[in-house]
């Protein structure tokens, strides 16, 4: 569709070189009135995208068009048209929202580019709050997948708290989907058309998470070659989401409360202080009232944090949310590689409604994911879910014809019963001692290099110090 530009001038030549300069080329549709009430008019009952209007006309002049075009119709861009004298007054007219203005007598060359990146501004505006649209329904709490109780709560609290500024905290293992849920509480708030700044406090060192947070000045630390935005003035008006908050020192967990109790920070190495305006959302998988106790989190910062606290449940403990979940993934993978897998063997969906998923809805993501792409056809079968142990017999694997197949088929159980058990043994073990391996070792009755060597087989590894595990699959 072409665009649609209005021009609004009492000069006849001024208008016809408008109407030629623009219309000639046939990409633009181009129409022209010769007073400000006629334009009012004109634009009340039709669509345009920009207007190029001339600031000295009889009975309405152009800054009083502007003012009133702003008011009712803020998306359509105006370029206003001065003479040499007028040009505070057009400096006013950018004051009241103008995009640009040309002086008289203007070049063909400048008009045409001065219309060309209003149109194309307008057409990126579009289609931002298009994107926001899109992003905004997807991320609507109804299409977060799971009708169990469990989740039917998660999606109660959901929409109690989502019209508030509350400070939400979101508690769960890893992989059970606190950001989408973070994401689905902004995008149904008031904020919804602000940012959603999500900030992994997994993933940086103290400094630079310092850095990221609050922001830096030019040469406040080796490496600082630029001034930089902090989180807290990038999320500003939105929603700030505090990934893994537990995994903050002390020292941050101090400077991060000051933020939230004054509503101001200062970036690193500057003198000014910033207000802060942002509605906090935090998300842990580990237990900050034992970290209290412990003295390895700060009970002021706690109660902050906790004020409205959202508990989500592994996938184990909702396992009838586990077959919409794996039809859902297999739905997005067949659109993302261009296939038509419809449907899961009766083996293969009882392996998946059996597995305990450690990973939660993260690992079974990448497991359909693995399945699809491995699938020859229209089913996914046992075969296709290796990457996930599980005790059940193969149920569409073919009868064994032989004696031998028959034994190896055996051994092959035996050892996955065996790599199952021994899986659950270690992955148990570190939670019961907060993820530490010499303690988990020394409870067992086991050598530290033997459990590391069973951790390394089952690639169970330990991001940072005494944090939770991380199992391969649900990476």
């Amino acid at each position: 569709m072409k665009a649609r530009i209005l021009v609004v001038d009492d000069e006849e030549i001024v208008v016809r070189s408008c109407l030629r300069i623009l219309g000639d080329d046939g990409e633009y549709e181009v129409e022209a009135v010769r007073d400000g009430m006629e334009a009012l008019r004109k634009i009340d009952e039709n669509h345009f995208d920009a207007l190029i209007l001339d600031i000295m006309m009889p009975k309405m002049d152009g800054l009083e068009v502007l003012r009133r075009v702003k008011e009712t119709h803020p998306d359509i861009d105006v370029i206003m048209v001065t003479g040499l004298s007028q040009i505070e007054t057009a400096v006013r007219s950018m004051k009241l929202g103008a995009f640009d203005y040309l002086s008289k007598p203007f070049d063909p060359d400048e008009l045409k580019l001065v219309v060309k990146r209003a149109i194309e501004r307008r057409k990126l505006m579009q289609e931002n709050t298009e994107l926001r649209s899109e992003v905004s329904s997807k991320y609507r709490f109804e299409n977060i997948i799971g009708a169990s109780p469990q989740m039917q709560n998660v999606y109660r609290l959901i929409a109690k708290c989502a019209p508030t500024n509350s400070t939400v905290m979101l508690t769960g293992e890893s992989g059970t989907g606190k950001e989408l849920i973070a994401r689905a509480i902004h995008y149904n708030s008031l904020r919804k058309d602000k940012p959603f700044v999500a900030v992994d406090c997994n993933s940086l060192s103290e400094n630079l998470l310092e850095s990221e947070m609050f922001g830096h000045v030019k040469g406040s630390f080796t490496g600082a070659v630029t001034n930089k935005k902090g989180m807290f003035e990038v999320a500003e008006s939105g929603t700030l989401f505090l990934d893994e908050i537990g995994n903050v020192s002390l020292t941050t967990q101090a400077k991060l409360l000051r933020v939230i109790q004054e509503r101001e920070f200062k970036a690193v190495g500057d003198t000014r202080t910033q207000s802060a305006n942002f509605r906090l959302i935090t998300a842990t998988n580990k237990d900050l009232k034992a970290m209290v106790a412990e003295g390895t989190f700060r009970e002021d910062l706690f109660y902050r944090i906790n004020i409205f606290p959202i508990p989500i449940p592994p996938l184990r403990e909702r396992r009838d949310d586990i077959a919409p979940l794996a039809f859902h993934f297999l739905n997005v993978f067949n659109a993302e590689l261009g296939k038509q897998v419809s449907e899961f063997s009766e083996g293969a969906m009882s392996a998946l409604v059996h597995h305990d998923w450690p990973g939660n809805v993260r690992e079974l993501e990448n497991t359909v994911h693995r399945a699809v792409i491995l699938a020859a056809d229209k089913v996914v079968r046992q075969a296709h879910l290796t990457n996930i142990v599980d005790m059940l017999p193969r149920l569409d694997l073919d009868v064994p014809m032989t004696s031998d197949e028959l034994k190896r088929i055996k051994k092959v159980a035996r050892e996955k019963s065996v790599e199952s058990i021994e899986k659950l043994f270690v992955l148990e073990a570190l939670k019961r001692n907060a993820w530490n391996v010499t303690r988990s070792a020394e409870e067992t009755g086991m050598q530290r290099a033997n459990f590391q060597a069973l951790m390394k087989k089952y690639d169970i590894r330990i991001r940072g110090t005494e944090q939770n595990p991380v199992d391969s699959p649900s990476e």
